[in-house]
């Protein structure tokens, strides 16, 4: 069984959006630097359910919280946009 990695408060960044094949991680979010905000328990990963693998591998799902401006740059400043996103999205970012 996975592991849950993050707590709420820290620090993460999201990895590379790959290529091909379903994703949950919008590719906007790609490679960009966030706040775990809540820990939601741990659930089959919905990447491999949508390609029909079962069972799927359980895996940690956070809310991710990221600035605006980290996004789209500072005119965006001052907004905030979250995100559930699973853990083999998240990279440390401390």
């Amino acid at each position: 069984m996975s592991v849950q990695r993050f707590t709420v408060g820290q620090p993460v960044k999201t990895r590379p959006v790959r290529a091909s094949g379903h994703t949950r991680l919008p590719r906007y979010l790609s490679e960009r630097r966030g706040t775990v905000e809540r820990v939601h328990g741990i659930y089959p990963l919905a990447d491999e359910r949508a390609e029909g693998r079962t069972p799927a591998s359980p895996q940690a799902l956070y809310t991710v919280v990221f600035e605006a401006g980290e996004i789209w740059g500072e005119e965006a400043s001052g907004f905030r946009v979250s995100a559930e996103l699973w853990d083999a999205y998240l990279e440390s970012a401390s």
